[in-house]
């Protein structure tokens, strides 16, 4: 999240735009210097509302790393054995030549199979939770591990983004994959989250104290994986809090 603190808005530009880039931008246009725009204020302005975005997005990316980091520490597994991806062909017109199209490769963050994971207590503990929520989305395939796309929260109710995601499951489903939706936080969407639960999706949420690793990505991390991540987090809190108020404050400076 650091990189967060040095955000600069473009401003339409193909650059970033530095406080006296944008005085002198906002500053020769004559709506805006008459209303006052060209104030370093709105400046600070806008480079905090893109550094909400960007903090956001680093927050998901840093999760997404833990998350992965953890099931090949605590599974042993190796870098290619907790990633997953498939090809899938673009919509084209029968015009089209066939060997011009290209696949495109999507990924999920993540992935664990059970014949992957040498340790036989871990591996049982994966079988029965699978096969757990295998039972409760009422999902009639043989499964033989579980893929984990994995976000710091999820606020937005865009559909372009659900409908990616429920193609993501059918695949995932096709591979003999469990799609669980592995959320860091307690931010969700709940319309959203009823509509990926019933695409047969897995919703774990960063609830505490549930004791539920059936809806708790803490708790499935804590009971299936092995690892506390609660425990990580409350003995670095004063640390990450200290981190984020001085990314917050560098983000507000309006310079």
């Amino acid at each position: 999240m650091e990189k967060s603190a040095d955000y600069l808005p473009k401003m339409g530009k193909s650059g970033e735009v530095d406080l006296e880039g944008f005085t002198e931008l906002y500053g020769a246009d004559p709506l805006y210097h008459w209303m006052g725009l060209d104030s370093p204020l709105m400046f600070a302005a806008h480079k905090a509302a893109g550094g909400m975005t960007s903090i956001y997005r680093q927050l998901g990316i840093g999760a997404e790393r833990l998350f992965r980091q953890i099931l090949r520490d605590e599974l042993e597994l190796a870098a290619e054995q907790v990633v997953w991806s498939y090809e899938v062909l673009p919509d084209v017109d029968m015009a089209s030549k066939r060997d011009a199209v290209k696949p495109r490769i999507l990924s999920l963050d993540g992935r664990v199979e059970f014949e992957d994971v040498d340790d036989p207590t871990a591996r049982n503990r994966l079988e029965e939770w699978v096969d757990e929520q295998r039972g409760r989305l009422n999902i009639s395939v043989p499964l033989k591990g579980a893929v984990f796309e994995v976000r710091q929260g999820y606020k937005s109710a865009d559909s372009k983004r659900q409908n990616a995601d429920l193609a993501n499951a059918a695949q995932a489903l096709g591979h003999g994959y469990l799609p669980v939706l592995t959320i860091m936080s307690t931010q969700i969407n709940e319309i959203v989250r009823a509509r990926y639960t019933t695409g047969n999706w897995c919703v774990l949420m960063g609830e505490v104290g549930s004791e539920d690793a059936s809806h708790s990505t803490f708790d499935f991390l804590r009971e299936v994986v092995g690892y506390d991540l609660v425990q990580f987090f409350e003995r670095n809190t004063a640390r990450l809090r200290s981190g984020t108020e001085e990314i917050l404050k560098a983000l507000l400076e309006a310079k």
